[in-house]
């Protein structure tokens, strides 16, 4: 049992194992949770601290040592309630400064910019920029994100549906079939002579994307207000006079 759940919620490898150990194990001393892990004892001392701080086990003292058990599994859901709780202030605490930390950004910032993002994470950050404009321009969209990555893409869409974010998406002619517009989505077809590699550019504000689906998602970000406009009326240009309705 490898509990991915306790990864997503931040614990390491070694507190996942210690807490998989107790629960094969139930009330258990130091030195059955080291046979049972393997982990040298000095580093489990520091994971069982980690545990008891979180809630998620607890122990008893008997003939001078400690004995450790599991709290109840719902102390999972209580610890995630706290994190959310922390972060909830965070954000707070980050909106109030944000517009002193965006002055300093932009007093010091480039007029162009270039930016490379790799795998999944550089992807995801790019859908988040994506979520404070409200007009945005694919050409060669697929449904990538929305393939390889369906739990993220279900929370991205939801927000972006909620903050009424429009797409226009130039998708490609094999899938004109497969497709159905979203909320706040406009969609047209591409020519099979511009359906390729899964290439898909965006454009949104003064950015422009080329972003690559493949094993390694890969993704060269440039932010320039010239370049951008450029490839807006690219973009017009093919919605308006080569793309059919899908």
């Amino acid at each position: 049992m490898t509990l991915e759940i306790l990864r997503k919620i931040g614990l390491s490898e070694g507190e996942i194992k210690v807490y998989n150990a107790l629960l094969d194990l139930g009330t258990s001393s130091l030195n059955q949770i080291h046979e049972k892990t393997g982990i040298e004892r000095r580093n489990i001392y520091d994971i069982l601290n980690k545990l008891t701080e979180r809630g998620l086990i607890g122990y008893i003292t008997e003939n001078k040592r400690r004995i450790y058990n599991i709290t109840s599994p719902n102390k999972i859901l209580g610890y995630i309630e706290e994190r959310k709780h922390e972060f909830d202030k965070i954000k707070e605490e980050l909106n109030a400064e944000m517009p002193i930390i965006l002055d300093r950004y932009n007093s010091k910032k480039s007029k162009i910019n270039a930016q490379v993002y790799r795998g999944i994470n550089g992807v995801k950050a790019i859908y988040e920029d994506i979520l404070n404009y409200k007009i945005h321009y694919f050409i060669g969209g697929g449904r990538y994100v929305m393939k390889n990555l369906p739990h993220f893409w279900d929370n991205f869409n939801l927000r972006r549906i909620k903050a009424k974010i429009k797409f226009y998406n130039l998708i490609r002619h094999d899938l004109k079939n497969e497709i159905t517009p979203l909320k706040y989505e406009h969609i047209k077809v591409l020519p099979k002579e511009f359906s390729a590699n899964p290439n898909v550019i965006f454009i949104w504000g003064n950015k422009v994307a080329n972003v690559l689906f493949e094993d390694e998602f890969f993704a060269f970000v440039i932010e320039s207000r010239q370049i951008a406009e450029n490839y807006k009326k690219y973009h017009r240009y093919l919605w308006n006079n080569i793309a059919t309705n899908l």
